[in-house]
């Protein structure tokens, strides 16, 4: 296999062998011990039957943790992605209007990091996501994702490496590596997490650019680079695709809304990702190489008008990637990590993520590719755009405001 297919394909299960794994369960249970999901309010698609059991409305779980919080910095403009440099270095943080900051771990805040690509920040757009370098010690080079201007009103998703002073006030060597087409003058849906695979590949995603011909062109993979996952090599290369030799290169998968969250699961090589669905229909997906994840033909949820998106059919297979987890109503997901880390030790392994309509943090239950429960902490104070976990485990989240803040969470109890 070459080294750009890092992708492991999902075995989806069929609804019988979850029936069969459920059994001794349902065999030793009764409704009256039945655990009840998180209430979000009245779905959209209330009659929707998911795919098999566990893709939707998970039961709520509690850890009995009560969550301690320090504002680590709370002057930050509209902040949206964090990185933690090593050694108790800090933080590197990118605001939307196109301000790279660094803060260190006693708050202070630094003055702007100059050499910044420039970005159209209006609405979506602006300067996204922060990456560091696997080796940033050793090699301090980050990945910046944002959106690039081009001519007088347009604007692209694109992906610049660049080199860190070790003063941390300068980018330098800042070179693009990688642009969306074609470019809108929609400024939404942009997409723009950015993820280095174990093999040292870089993962970019996009979004659809919003409006109805927009979206459209999620199903052209061969033409755009729309409502996708990219793939390229180290060097900004984009990798083949085997499975669709024919679109555009560096294409993995498509069909995709807006997708604002991307991590790995640890010990594989296995990309899961996290997209916006209209109302309702946000979708927890693993990405299999060619796979069509449906968009905008088939959907969880409903336009915003209430009408019905594409041709009005939820449930994927088999002509479509199904999602691993949905919500209706929606949560608006951000980014999303999985934990690995001695602070929360009965968590290793699960998905956490932020919610910005949602406004919390979302601890999913995992068990292998299965959400088994679904938790949510620290409700409502406020949009949580990003996730990261701190050098010593405690949970790092970034609240998208103006002033929004950068905020240290530690276990304030342990479980009995």
């Amino acid at each position: 296999m070459r080294e750009a297919h890092t992708y492991i394909r999902c075995k989806f299960i069929h609804h019988e062998a979850f029936m069969l794994r459920a059994l001794p369960f349902l065999l030793l249970a009764t409704p009256a011990f039945a655990q009840a999901p998180v209430d979000d309010g009245t779905p959209n698609l209330p009659d929707t039957v998911p795919a098999f059991p566990e893709q939707t409305d998970a039961p709520e779980v509690f850890s009995d943790i009560t969550l301690s919080e320090e504002v680590i910095v709370g002057a930050l403009a509209r902040p949206w992605a964090v990185a933690v440099l090593p050694d108790g270095g800090g933080y590197i943080v990118t605001e939307r209007g196109g301000t790279l900051r660094h803060i260190t771990r006693d708050g202070t805040m630094g003055p702007e990091i100059t050499g910044v690509p420039g970005v159209r920040a209006i609405q979506q757009g602006g300067l996204l996501d922060v990456v560091l370098h696997p080796d940033f010690a050793e090699n301090p080079t980050l990945f910046l994702t944002y959106s690039a201007r081009e001519g007088l009103a347009s604007s692209a998703t694109a992906l610049a490496r660049a080199m860190l002073s070790e003063d941390h006030t300068a980018l330098d060597e800042v070179e693009e590596l990688w642009r969306q087409t074609p470019a809108s003058v929609v400024p939404a849906h942009f997409g723009s997490r950015v993820v280095v695979m174990p093999n040292g590949n870089l993962i970019v995603t996009t979004g659809d650019r919003f409006t109805p011909e927009n979206r459209e062109l999620a199903q052209d993979p061969v033409n755009t680079s729309y409502g996708v996952v990219v793939a390229l090599f180290p060097d900004g290369t984009p990798t083949a695709n085997d499975a669709m030799p024919d679109i555009l290169p560096g294409n993995v998968s498509f069909g995709h809304r807006n997708i604002q969250g991307a991590a790995v699961q640890p010990g594989t090589d296995v990309l899961w990702t996290l997209e916006h669905g209209p109302a309702g229909g946000d979708e927890l997906n693993i990405i299999e190489e060619g796979g069509n994840y449906g968009w905008p033909v088939v959907s969880y949820g409903v336009n915003y008008n209430g009408s019905d998106v594409g041709t009005g059919d939820q449930t994927h297979a088999p002509d479509y990637v199904e999602p691993r987890y949905f919500w209706d109503p929606s949560i608006a997901p951000s980014d999303m990590i999985f934990y690995e880390g001695e602070m929360f030790p009965d968590w290793q392994g699960d998905i956490l993520l932020g919610a910005l309509a949602g406004q919390s943090l979302v601890r999913l239950d995992i068990e292998g590719q299965t959400v088994m429960g679904e938790e949510r902490l620290r409700t409502g104070e406020g949009r949580v755009r990003d996730v990261a976990i701190d050098d010593d485990g405690a949970i790092l989240i970034l609240i998208d405001d103006d002033p929004g803040a950068l905020i240290r969470l530690t276990p304030a109890n342990a479980p009995e």
